[in-house]
């Protein structure tokens, strides 16, 4: 399950949002009895959660889920941000191999002065047949700001040099990946398109279209190559760089300036390339349009918007069914999905009052998928 189950504080420093709800549903008090009987109805075995104010945390969200057989993970944001994200996984179906929070501050590269954070787990499938793939489970809140897509696209490329790191094995394969959350950009959009595609040629592209939040891109920046700076240590194909460091004796200074005038040369060369890459093959669980009448589905509905947001995407190995073209299946050792909780329209929810609610205690709707795990 993902699910952006909104922070109290969020939602009181954004009140303007939530006019057209009945104010008792918006006290914490209403809401959380109503997020933790969803979650004890959906039993997953495993929770991405964003928005999770870390007083509540600590008082009540934790030790209820633990009540209920979860063993939880937490990153709150940096810069005293009293929210973070959460996983919680059933212990009884999961032994815990890494925890590897991301924090996207950097004080060193000027362009990253947002407070989100990602967070990273390893774990062990717990089955009788002996061993199993480790499964990456990641989560992340990428910042909402529509006119920021430099700032969106260098915080996913950093969550995903992190899965790289972790979800890497031995033989150079990865082992399957889960990666959940709140990426502030809708389905189709250039930073969505890189998630499901693995590229994106951003010459050209203005800031302010690189979520799909917002139509107009008014006098907008267009994104600078390379978005990043080379000292945030990350390549354009999304993984950590090795630092070089030219192996030569101290005196052997002729040999030392020609493999620093190669090193330079190679910078400049990727520098001026506007192609980003990542390795991973990755599937969303939701097609975002409901088939029969291709209304969208939305998993964000307030006074300001109606929109998906919220994503699970999965590894799954693409191959081409010869009798069904864009068939994808599962290769062994993949993910296969089996099923998935539906979403809503826009329309469905109005006739609801939208969201927050009597029974939806989110401004967000739970995202939920059943996998399974091919051996």
């Amino acid at each position: 399950m993902s699910y952006n189950i909104l922070s109290q504080n969020l939602l009181e420093d954004n009140s303007h949002l939530y006019r057209h709800c009945r104010r008792p549903v918006l006290h914490w008090s209403f809401r959380f009895p109503n997020i933790l009987k969803e979650i004890k109805h959906f039993d997953a075995d495993v929770l991405c959660l964003q928005e999770v104010q870390e007083d509540h945390y600590g008082t009540e969200i934790r030790p209820s889920l633990e009540s209920l057989g979860y063993h939880c993970e937490y990153k709150i944001r940096t810069g005293r941000k009293p929210d973070g994200c959460a996983i919680c996984f059933k212990h009884s179906k999961f032994s815990l191999l890494s925890v590897n929070p991301v924090e996207f501050y950097r004080p060193d590269v000027p362009l990253l002065d947002r407070d989100n954070v990602g967070l990273v787990l390893l774990l062990q499938p717990k089955i009788a047949s002996g061993a199993s793939p480790a499964i990456c489970i990641a989560n992340t809140h990428l910042l909402y700001n529509p006119r920021r897509g430099d700032i969106k696209l260098t915080q996913l490329a950093m969550l995903l040099a992190e899965i790289s790191s972790v979800a890497h094995q031995k033989d150079g394969s990865f082992c399957p990946i889960v990666m959940c959350g709140d990426f502030n950009s809708v389905p189709g959009s250039p930073l969505y398109s890189f998630i499901k595609e693995g590229k994106l040629n951003y010459e050209g592209l203005a800031i302010g279209k690189v979520s799909g939040q917002e139509q107009s891109s008014r006098g907008q920046r267009i994104l600078s190559i390379p978005i990043w700076p080379p000292n945030l240590g990350i390549s354009q194909n999304c993984v950590y760089e090795v630092q070089q460091v030219p192996k030569v004796e101290k005196t052997d200074s002729d040999l030392t300036q020609t493999q620093l005038d190669k090193t330079e040369v190679l910078e400049t060369a990727e520098k001026l390339s506007s192609n980003l890459q990542h390795h991973f093959s990755l599937s969303s669980v939701y097609s975002h349009y409901f088939p029969d009448t291709g209304i969208p589905e939305v998993t964000t509905c307030h006074s300001r918007s109606a929109i998906t947001v919220d994503y699970i995407f999965y590894s799954a190995e693409k191959e081409d069914v010869a009798e069904q073209p864009g068939a994808e299946v599962a290769l062994v050792g993949g993910l296969k999905l089996l099923g998935r909780l539906s979403l809503l329209t826009e329309q469905d929810l109005w006739t609801v009052n939208g969201l927050p609610n009597e029974n939806n205690s989110s401004d967000h709707l739970p995202l939920l998928a059943k996998f399974r795990l091919e051996l």
